[in-house]
């Protein structure tokens, strides 16, 4: 089993065994590889990358066969330019193709976990899940919510929502919540069990939509039109519904409709017209008067 290094919660490797001593200057190497922007150069050999990895195995290979003398027969000689990865990020690639052990850090972990990937390196992909749910922050846990539906990585998507859940009005302050996709963010919405208040909870939406709009130049209804069908409107009282509609004149993040069925189920002192989940009052929801007028037996 992966034993954890006794250093700090940042930096705690996962490891078999110790890794080779430099993996930037082996000795006897035959083939290179000029990493990152700061094309650092990494050196290798082509049997063990060939034989640990199928990607690497196409990328080294040899061409087509041909004559003796055809240029296409002879592997490619590199070196090989790799400018979108960071170097240490790589060098971890290489060290888990060498070792079968990775050590990482909280600061390249998601991205060795996309470069596994990408290389279709399944044990390095279950190495960086396990780290990743080991050293799971408030910071960190969006962004590796986003990379686990990105990369169908179910299990991690499951740690990340009960992480998220737990500590649901911090994590909404975060750089990470605001650059969630629509997708995932409507996910996260659909919790019974996030720890914050439904009116907090909308605030924190609309500002996520102003970053959303901003970034990808596209209006805010636009951009919020999937989470926004999870918010629970029925549960806010009156005077907050006043609020969020002078709130909503301004940048039309909630359609009318929605609006106005939130009144209606005032109105009406149930949550008639409302699909049953939009009356579920969430594990932070602050009690109001109106909640025993909703149908207590939504499910």
């Amino acid at each position: 089993a992966c034993v954890p290094c006794p250093s700090s919660r940042a930096s705690r490797a996962l490891a078999f065994q110790a890794p080779p001593p430099s993996l930037s200057s082996l000795s006897h190497s035959d083939v290179t590889f000029v990493v990152g922007q700061e094309q650092q150069k990494v050196f290798a050999h082509r049997c063990v990358l060939a034989c640990r990895c199928q990607a690497f195995q196409g990328m080294l290979g040899q061409g087509p066969a041909g004559s003796e003398d055809s240029p296409s027969s002879i592997p490619p000689q590199g070196p090989f330019i790799l400018g979108n990865v960071q170097p240490e990020v790589f060098l971890a690639v290489i060290e888990f193709l060498y070792t079968n052990s990775v050590t990482l850090n909280s600061h390249i972990a998601l991205e060795v976990l996309t470069s596994s990937v990408e290389y279709g390196l399944q044990d390095l992909c279950k190495l960086c899940v396990k780290f990743i749910k080991d050293t799971l922050s408030v910071e960190q846990v969006c962004e590796a919510l986003q990379a686990a539906v990105t990369y169908g990585q179910a299990d991690l998507q499951q740690h990340c929502l009960a992480f998220i859940e737990g500590c649901t009005a911090a994590v909404v302050r975060t750089q990470g919540f605001h650059e969630l996709s629509d997708v995932v963010l409507a996910r996260v919405l659909r919790s019974d069990r996030l720890a914050v208040d439904e009116l907090d909870l909308v605030q924190a939406v609309r500002e996520w939509a102003h970053v959303s709009s901003a970034v990808l130049e596209r209006p805010v209804p636009e951009v919020a039109a999937l989470p926004v069908r999870e918010l629970r409107l029925p549960l806010l009282a009156p005077s907050e519904l006043v609020t969020l509609e002078s709130h909503n004149q301004r940048d039309l993040l909630i359609p009318a409709e929605s609006i106005a069925a939130a009144w209606r189920s005032h109105a009406l002192r149930k949550g008639s017209g409302v699909p049953s989940r939009l009356c579920r009052p969430r594990r932070g929801t602050r009690p109001r008067d109106h909640h025993r007028h909703l149908d207590p037996h939504a499910k």
